[in-house]
């Protein structure tokens, strides 16, 4: 569905005459205008179809920070398992090193 601007260019053209512009002028100046319009002017469709793609966009990126959030959260809980296990690692070893000094000394 194409919505159209409509510009008179023919009362433009006649105002312009009026205020003393030649016919030739004013048909340029009017020509100039309504492809102006056409090719710039935002119609009301046009911005439904913007609000509408800014919406779906909307949608996408809720859902895609949703996913990156959950995934953050999974990595987070990963990273805080493999620093557990290493710090006991190395609380064991510490402990296991005391003992042997323990024993030596």
């Amino acid at each position: 569905m194409s919505q159209t601007t409509t510009f008179d260019t023919h009362a433009y053209v006649k105002k312009l005459k009026a205020v003393g512009f030649s016919e030739e002028q004013a048909e340029t100046l009017a020509t100039t205008q309504a492809e102006l319009i056409d090719e710039r002017l935002a119609t009301k469709h046009d911005i439904e179809g913007l609000k509408h793609d800014i919406k779906e966009l909307e949608i996408t990126l809720k859902r895609d920070m949703k996913e990156l959030e959950t995934s953050l959260k999974r990595d987070i809980k990963e990273s805080e398992l493999r620093l557990t296990v290493k710090l006991g690692a190395m609380l064991t070893a510490g402990i296991i090193i005391v003992a042997v000094l323990v024993k030596l000394l």
